[in-house]
């Protein structure tokens, strides 16, 4: 030891050992540490074996334990690390398997590491601080003698020699575990900015000026490593009990929630019993009531991990803890927590923050919800049983009971479509819909849990209220359970008007998951009771819905009678809205059966009694109802007028499923007014829609109207794809006859790229569906297009009886516009073996049905057929005339594609009168638009005639030129036919 002056000040220099007290004088004091590491800096827990699924954890943390790597002296601002978690969450094992990759990097800790387990939650085991100093002195070589008494002068040396440690580049990193309050660890820290530290308690030590990190329960696959990891480590290897029965791995770790302590005593439970399969302690955890009980080792145990924190709760917060269990429901709301409690939401709040600090709670899904671990839950319930008396447990379930009944009332009253006073616990319907949302999982939990609790007029209450709700949205699963649990205790208690009421909503669910015949079965014993009890109001409502299940088997009059019965009750009634809902729905199965006029005038009459109601959401329905009706009419502008509406009703209500009916009739609307862009897009949206409120039938209807649509535009490969799937949701969900539909029309679809046996394949299956079904409508379209491909394949007398057996249909149908399709249709055949008279009859007779329902561009298609037959017959003026017409039909309805083939034909009609100047125009504009199209195979054959046309009117270049295309198109086609007659010419 000396002592120097310098500049007037006294330098102090100290080596060889550690001074302390009265020995240090002086300005400037510099302590030189010895060089050897105390073997007490390296006294870190070992890490376990089994760890895993905490990669971004340890990668958090490790990030705040680097030494800082900026010049200047630069230090880290976040040097102290707070883990916190549920008892036996890990938070030990986390902080020991990261300390130790920490003290593996070079130059991070080379003074090594400080551990001390506070046992804060152990009442005869917690350390003081001042114990707890004492030990990390002695740890750090400072002798007995020169530790001082108090916690001050403790925590005043303890920092010194921290810093010490820094300054000689000896950095120490401080692991406390298992602290129980801020004031147990924040003496430990070091608090020179160099040395770091690692904090584990089972609260959130938010006022340790630290960086908060909660641990969560692992999920199923870290749950299952973990479990092979530990039995491999007790057994060896070759111990693959978990391996080979992957199910009961995956079971355990269910059970055990996720929490590594218990997978690890699982584990262990495995490990002692050698011979035991993994599905034996599956089988053994699965009761509630001793699954804590089965969790335990001689030296750990569940149950003894929460009891540490259990104790530490004040008798509110025990309470209140106790009580929580009590909801049937994954999570509870603070609202809800009050009257669970009877308190108010404030003092509610308070004592759950609490919980939640001692992660014996945790937030749920969004602010203001609180759910529990499941093993947590148990052990819960097992101290709320044993308090039963003391918590009024009854009471308290039976408040939480009501509540949610009041509520879900209350709510209701925004939801449902008749008019009538709102209930003012909700401001509005966003509102009310909000809280639904919440509390939906609940609602369901409490109705089924209800009756064998005690409270079987709980769920009869819940079960009606919601159904509107359910319905809304989509949750028809939910309806069934709900509806059957309610039918079942109306049956027991000999309710029969309310087993009626259930029947009626049961039969609405299954109706809607598609199950016909037990919702017709549902609604027929409910339209029974009420005509026992004569009751003809809830009659009127069980008809319409019986009628709405019968369509959907294609029993059409009786869904008629059905409807008109209720439409008659409602009027004699004077139930003017209940008049609104039967006519609404008559109008849907009228267009069942085609009688348009009749379905536009229920439809018309419903859509104007919900609107004088104030019932959007009918009015909304009743409008894309209505749209469709139109649109069978050809009414086009006015079903896009109609739908448009709809749509933005839909939008204006947040009602996505009822967007999406509405988005997929006018996607119908604007193809048919061939707005192809527009009605991809649209039906795109209903697709969206549909799958996102999981309506596989809704999705397959849009599917397979997106498809036409496609074909429409050519995109004949993308229309393959969307009709197959629409085929496949249809068929998954035992839809014959839309199955029929998406068939027919992909058959279409694979005729436009050849691929022509699967697409005779495709019409087939389609007609034998629609035969079954007894649709001969769709049975007339299926031969229809049928006869198409077969004309593509040449096999033109089955072609014809195919298209005559489609007009036939049609005609006896009375439907003129699918006659004027098969006649059209026919009269290309005939043409192709030369049966030009009978062509000509047939292809004249599509015009004037073309005509009469005001389709223009199918008259186009017939025009162009009819001039064909014309040519051929030699009535060549005839033939220039309807294939001039066709030309400007095509032209004016944007069908590119169908004004480049009258324009060729048109032009070898005019080449064949010697017209060769116009013909070369004709032949010229059909060529440039198969080019844009991309039509090369087109192109090639406009080219070749283009080419013949030159040639006639002795403009040689140009002709060779036409003709040298043509080649070039044919041989890139493989087309060797056309190839070898351009070059010949």
């Amino acid at each position: 030891m000396g002592a120097a002056r310098q500049g007037g000040a006294t330098s102090n220099t100290i080596s060889g050992g550690i001074f302390f007290h009265a020995v240090i004088q002086g300005r400037d004091i510099t302590v030189q540490l010895p060089p050897a590491i105390d073997p007490a800096l390296a006294g870190l827990p070992k890490p376990a074996s089994a760890f895993t699924g905490r990669g971004q954890h340890v990668e958090r943390l490790l990030a705040n334990l680097a030494p800082a790597t900026g010049g200047g002296g630069e230090q880290r601002t976040v040097l102290v690390s707070a883990v916190s978690g549920l008892a036996g969450i890990g938070k030990t094992e986390l902080v020991i398997q990261t300390a130790s990759q920490a003290l593996r990097q070079p130059g991070w800790f080379p003074g090594g590491v400080l551990f001390v387990d506070l046992f804060g939650y152990d009442p005869e085991r917690s350390l003081s601080p001042e114990r707890a100093l004492e030990g990390l002195l002695r740890a750090l070589a400072v002798p007995g003698e020169h530790i001082p008494g108090g916690l001050e002068d403790r925590q005043r040396l303890y920092r010194s020699v921290l810093a010490a440690y820094a300054r000689e580049g000896r950095r120490i990193l401080v692991v406390v575990d298992n602290a129980s309050t801020t004031g147990q660890a924040s003496p430990l820290l070091p608090t020179d900015g160099i040395n770091a530290a690692l904090v584990t308690s089972r609260h959130t030590l938010d006022g340790l000026d630290a960086r908060l990190h909660d641990l969560d329960i692992l999920d199923t696959e870290a749950s299952t490593a973990v479990l092979d990891q530990a039995l491999r480590h007790a057994r060896g290897n070759d111990d693959t009990r978990f391996t080979d029965d992957a199910d009961a791995a995956t079971v355990i770790a269910r059970l055990c929630a996720g929490l590594p302590l218990a997978l690890r005593i699982a584990a262990a439970l495995l490990a002692a019993a050698p011979a035991r399969p993994a599905s034996s302690l599956a089988a053994a955890l699965q009761a509630e009531h001793t699954r804590l009980d089965k969790l335990a080792r001689p030296d750990r145990a569940v149950r003894a991990a929460f009891d540490l924190s259990y104790q530490h709760l004040t008798p509110d917060q025990a309470r209140i803890f106790r009580l929580l269990p009590l909801n049937p429901g994954p999570d509870l709301a603070t609202d809800a927590t009050a009257h669970l409690g009877n308190t108010g939401p404030d003092q509610a709040e308070e004592l759950l923050q609490q919980l939640a600090e001692a992660h014996l709670i945790e937030p749920g899904s969004s602010w203001g919800r609180w759910r529990m671990h499941d093993l947590v839950r148990l052990y819960a319930d097992d101290h709320g049983r044993t308090h039963a008396t003391p918590d009024q447990r009854d009471s308290a379930r039976t408040r939480l009971f009501t509540h949610y009944q009041d509520c879900a009332q209350a709510a209701d009253t925004h939801l449902r479509e008749l008019p009538g006073p709102r209930a003012l616990r909700f401001p509005d319907p966003a509102a009310a819909l909000r809280w639904l949302d919440g509390e939906h999982a609940n609602l369901t939990a409490t109705a089924t849990a209800a009756p064998a609790l005690g409270h079987p007029n709980i769920t009869t209450s819940l079960a009606s209220t919601l159904v509107q709700y359910l319905r809304y949205r989509r949750y028809f699963d939910d309806l069934i359970t709900l509806s059957t649990a309610a039918l079942t205790v109306c049956r027991e208690a000999g309710n029969r008007h309310g087993e009626g009421g259930a029947l009626n909503n049961l039969g609405i669910a299954l109706r809607e998951v598609r199950r016909f015949e037990e919702a017709i079965d549902a609604h027929t014993q409910a339209i029974t009771i009420c005509r026992e009890l004569g009751d003809r109001s809830g009659a009127s409502t069980r008809l319409t819905n019986l009628g709405i299940a019968l369509r959907e088997v294609r029993r059409f009059e009786e869904a008629i009678d059905a409807h008109t019965q209720a439409t008659t009750i409602c009027r004699e009634l004077g139930d003017h809205y209940g008049e609104g809902i039967a006519l609404h729905n008559l109008g849907g199965a009228l267009q069942q059966v085609r009688r348009f006029e009749e379905a536009v005038d229920a439809l018309a009459q419903a859509t104007t009694i919900y609107r004088q109601s104030g019932d959007q959401h009918g009015e909304n329905k009743a409008l894309y109802t209505l749209g469709g009706a139109l649109l069978q009419m050809r009414r086009f502008e006015e079903a896009i007028d109609t739908l448009t509406q709809a749509t933005t009703i839909c939008r204006e209500l947040g009602d996505r499923h009822g967007e999406g009916q509405a988005l997929n009739n006018l996607g119908i609307a604007l193809q048919r007014v061939r707005r192809f862009e527009e009605a991809i897009n649209t039906l795109t949206q209903a697709t969206t829609i549909y799958r996102d409120t999981s309506d596989r039938h809704g999705e397959g209807q849009a599917l397979n109207n997106l498809g036409i649509t496609l074909q429409e535009v050519r995109r004949f490969e993308e229309a393959i794809n969307t009709l197959t799937q629409a085929t496949t949701i249809y068929r998954d969900t035992s839809d014959r006859h839309g199955e029929g539909q998406a068939l027919d029309h992909l058959g279409i679809a694979l005729r436009e790229v050849r691929r022509f046996e699967e697409a005779i394949d495709a019409h087939t299956r389609a007609i034998a569906i629609y035969r079954d079904a007894g649709d001969r409508h769709g049975e007339g379209s299926a031969l229809n297009n049928l006869g198409g491909v077969l004309q593509r394949l040449g096999r033109f007398e089955e072609a014809i009886n195919a298209h005559s057996l489609a007009s036939t249909i049609c005609r006896e149908l009375d439907d003129h516009h699918g006659e004027g399709i098969a006649l059209s249709n026919l009269g290309g055949a005939l043409q192709q073996v030369r049966r030009f008279e009978e062509a000509v009859d047939a292809l004249t007779q599509a015009t004037t049905n073309f005509r009469e329902v005001g389709d223009r561009h199918g008259g186009g298609g017939a025009l162009n057929n009819l001039g064909l037959a014309l040519r051929q017959m030699g009535r060549f003026q005839e033939a220039i005339d309807a294939l001039t017409q066709a030309t400007t039909i095509y032209r004016d309805t944007g069908d590119h594609h169908g004004e480049g083939q009258a324009l060729y034909n048109l032009g070898i009609a005019l080449r064949e009168m010697r017209r060769f100047e116009e013909a070369i125009d004709a032949l010229a504009q059909a060529t440039t638009i198969y080019r844009e199209l991309g039509d090369r195979h087109s192109e090639g054959q406009a080219l070749y005639d283009l080419g013949n046309a030159l040639q006639e009117a002795w403009r040689f270049e140009e002709a060779v030129d036409a003709h040298t295309r043509a080649t070039t198109i044919f041989r890139e086609l493989g087309g060797r036919n056309g190839d070898s007659q351009a070059r010949m010419v």
